[in-house]
């Protein structure tokens, strides 16, 4: 196959954007629709589950269902419309869940999605109903077992969505790929701390295996395998997808930085505060001068990162032109991606859908 880079860039189809927006709905709803009912059948009618019967379906509810999308769009590379790979590619959305619930518990997240994260939801239930013991260390532990709830039910959803034992069969090594590169870029974001910065090169591997590939890449390469996709497209979409997790994650890094609180449902400056080595910190360090270098080592060594240490975070970031940088190398790899969607390997659907997913996860403001 010639190199997908050498290709024309497919522009974005913006004819196909309402097409995925109804497949997130669908998936969003196959998803939630699950949890409502093993949430039922677990904790109805039992005193243990008179949050989690309710709090477990609403937190699997308004999500962006990006994961579903992907694995969905590389079910269509190889296979017609089918209900039950809309029920499969859904699971991911639980899978999703379980790692949120868990990573607001590591990071102390107080907010998900602008409502209290679950950790918080189970810590103030434990303080209305009067319990002995501490609420947080009792919202943690509920959010976590949330969480192992949610993975369980992820794989359940999958095996039970229809499709055959074959298709299944195809598809499981990269699920469980993927469960693989969350859990160990998970304990790879463990020891991120902007205290010790690492090198860009390693920085790109914990986003890779945390993020990019999770997000884009893993679920694209997912659905392919569970449509019986041949090798040539399996490789394509693995170079197409490389390029937005990266481009995704950079995104998600400016937004953790310079976000909208009341756009992306999360304090602003929440990655400052918690010494997030992410790729705009890592960049603003190396393009700082002297000077700058001198501020940057005034902030790692504050013992507490308030309003005012943010508020000059950013303006150092702004600085050293670490912003404006990292924007152009989400730009750079989205039109990488874009060009990457050959029309002689993917169908024309796949390929619109494709290319508008690449402007979706990259220009997006949440």
């Amino acid at each position: 196959m010639t190199s997908a880079l050498t290709k024309e860039a497919v522009p974005p189809d913006e004819a196909s954007v309402p097409v995925l927006d109804g497949l997130g709905e669908r998936c969003l709803a196959e998803a939630h629709a699950f949890v409502r009912e093993r949430a039922a059948e677990c904790f109805s009618g039992r005193r243990e589950g008179e949050l989690a019967e309710f709090a477990l379906p609403e937190f699997a509810s308004g999500g962006k269902c990006l994961r579903p999308m992907f694995a969905y769009v590389g079910w269509r590379c190889g296979a017609e419309e089918s209900e039950a790979a809309v029920r499969a590619a859904s699971s991911l959305e639980l899978l999703h869940c379980f790692a949120l619930a868990q990573d607001d518990v590591m990071d102390g997240s107080p907010l998900r999605r602008g409502r209290p994260a679950l950790h918080v939801r189970f810590d103030r239930w434990h303080t209305e109903q009067g319990w002995s013991g501490s609420a947080r260390r009792f919202g943690e532990a509920a959010a976590t077992l949330s969480g192992d709830l949610f993975l369980i039910w992820s794989e359940r959803m999958l095996r039970e969505s229809g499709l055959d034992a074959e298709a299944l069969a195809r598809g499981g090594p990269r699920y469980d790929l993927m469960r693989e590169e969350l859990a160990v870029g998970q304990f790879a974001d463990l020891v991120n701390d902007a205290r010790e910065l690492p090198s860009w090169d390693t920085l790109l591997d914990v986003l890779r295996r945390k993020s990019g590939n999770y997000t884009v890449r893993r679920p694209l390469e997912f659905g392919a395998a569970l449509a019986g996709c041949d090798p040539a497209v399996l490789t394509a979409l693995g170079e197409y997808g490389g390029l937005v997790g990266e481009a995704f994650q950079f995104r998600d890094d400016l937004l953790g930085v310079f976000g909208d609180p009341a756009v992306t449902g999360k304090p602003s400056g929440d990655d400052l505060r918690e010494r997030k080595a992410s790729s705009v910190v890592v960049l603003a360090a190396e393009r700082a001068d002297r000077r700058q270098r001198a501020e940057l080592g005034e902030l790692l060594a504050l013992s507490e990162v308030d309003d005012e240490a943010v508020t000059r975070w950013r303006a150092l970031i702004q600085a050293t032109g670490a912003r404006e940088r990292l924007g152009e190398l989400i730009r750079e790899r989205a039109d990488k991606a874009l060009a990457a969607i050959d029309p002689a390997v993917f169908p024309g659907p796949a390929a619109d859908a494709l290319a508008a997913l690449a402007t979706r996860c990259t220009e997006r403001d949440q």
